[in-house]
């Protein structure tokens, strides 16, 4: 499993969607953006997420992208796929080297492993900490402005009618 440039700008576009997630769409040009990179190159990037079913593109005004699926479902290893061709592999002349296909063997364990170990690494796991503490109250632009408007007075007690 390759873990390329093209891999870690397409594993960081993902998370900050997944930490994005409670605006439902964000548009490629802002993410873009916010990760210093050009838009064509993030194009080409969710070109191939999508394909691979880890983003939906949503057409419109107010549109963008989204996970495809929930972040505890998408795993680091899936993005990897996504992004890295296989068919990249280079044909070696093994007979010029005779501990090759050893060193071959070895490369393709290591492979192996390191593609478990991203298995196990899903898009929740990592944002989980970084997720906003939603507010249970926000006081509106009219209540702002009323509370500006009326500040409060230390001790006042209004006195009751009559007394």
């Amino acid at each position: 499993m390759k873990l390329t440039t093209q891999s870690q700008r397409a594993v960081m576009a993902m998370l900050a969607l997944a930490l994005h997630n409670d605006r439902k769409v964000l548009r490629l040009s802002n993410l873009a953006k916010e990760q210093g990179i050009s838009l064509s190159y993030m194009e080409q990037l969710f070109y191939s997420l999508r394909h691979a079913g880890l983003v939906e593109g949503i057409r419109g005004p107010g549109g963008g992208y989204r996970l495809g699926r929930p972040a505890g479902r998408i795993s680091i290893a899936d993005i990897v796929r996504a992004i890295e061709t296989h068919g990249d592999s280079e044909d070696r002349d093994v007979s010029a080297c005779s501990n090759q296909a050893n060193i071959d063997a070895m490369l393709v364990g290591l492979d192996e492993r390191v593609a478990e170990f991203l298995e196990g690494i899903t898009l929740e796991n990592l944002t989980y900490k970084h997720k906003k503490q939603e507010t249970a109250y926000r006081p509106g632009t009219t209540a702002s402005l009323i509370a500006r408007m009326f500040p409060a007075r230390g001790g006042f007690m209004p006195q009751p009618a009559g007394a």
